[in-house]
């Protein structure tokens, strides 16, 4: 792999930090005013819930253009009109970015995710999760229920099974979690493979560790999996059920991923 010029690194590292900034104060624009001025003029919870996924959708989609645009990063999704069939689906992904979110907020025609309790004490994104009306990752059966409720009534949930970023040469380890819901709530699950090549915004990089060259994200929208299939007459349990789906998710997030 050629590495870039320096003028071009440090244009990276420069443009990289300055879009970090505009995230943050976008966070704090869209909590303070956006959010506020929706609340104001539209009374229906739902149509609000709608316009406020979207305004995030559109906030994502322009970041995203503009860091393509500064030649920070690339990327390219396969695939993004099957999210149109995935009302009340659960989609899987693995976890390689900090940007892995945004990429797919942007493109999902609804995006409920579910979000670690922790962002809450973060002033740049907790109003954008109370307005959005995000899941909040507290290890309860009230999440399950929740999920489950959320499901049923049309959304679509995006979790990453391995709970946090992918750290580059170590194995991923994936948790029940992403199972035990899509079990519980009798949902699909849609599997979506992303990619970066070289590596950005990883688990322990830090947003000045420039790639030697321009990322490219390649993100792939596959297929369905019936999580009810996984369910044999023997078990007592679904824990069983979930046990062998979270190995078929690990086979095909992580196995299939380490094998291009």
């Amino acid at each position: 792999m050629k590495r870039a010029s320096l003028i071009n690194r440090l244009w990276r590292w420069l443009a990289t930090g300055i879009f970090f900034v505009f995230f943050g104060i976008g966070g704090l624009v869209l909590s303070i005013i956006w959010f506020t001025l929706l609340r104001l003029f539209i009374k229906d919870p739902q149509k609000l819930n709608l316009m406020t996924l979207n305004s995030i959708k559109k906030s994502f989609q322009l970041l995203l253009n503009s860091l393509r645009l500064a030649g920070v990063m690339n990327y390219r999704i396969v695939g993004a009109d099957l999210f149109k069939q995935d009302k009340g689906c659960l989609i899987v992904a693995n976890h390689p970015s900090l940007l892995d979110y945004v990429l797919l907020a942007s493109c999902m025609p609804r995006c409920d995710c579910i979000v670690k309790q922790a962002l809450l004490r973060n002033p740049f994104v907790s109003g954008v999760i109370k307005s959005a009306g995000y899941l909040i990752n507290s290890g309860s059966e009230d999440l399950l229920n929740a999920c489950k409720e959320r499901l049923q009534a049309g959304g679509t949930i995006l979790i990453f099974p391995e709970g946090t970023r992918t750290i580059p040469g170590e194995a991923p380890v994936l948790q029940r979690g992403a199972a035990n819901i899509a079990l519980r709530a009798g949902c699909e699950i849609r599997i979506v493979s992303i990619s970066c090549e070289p590596p950005m915004l990883t688990k322990r990089g830090r947003w000045y560790n420039v790639p030697p060259v321009k990322p490219q994200f390649v993100i792939t929208v596959k297929s369905k999996v019936i999580p009810q299939d996984f369910i044999q007459a023997r078990d007592a349990s679904l824990a069983l059920a979930a046990r062998r789906l979270t190995q078929h998710l690990r086979s095909e997030l992580v196995l299939k991923n380490n094998e291009k």
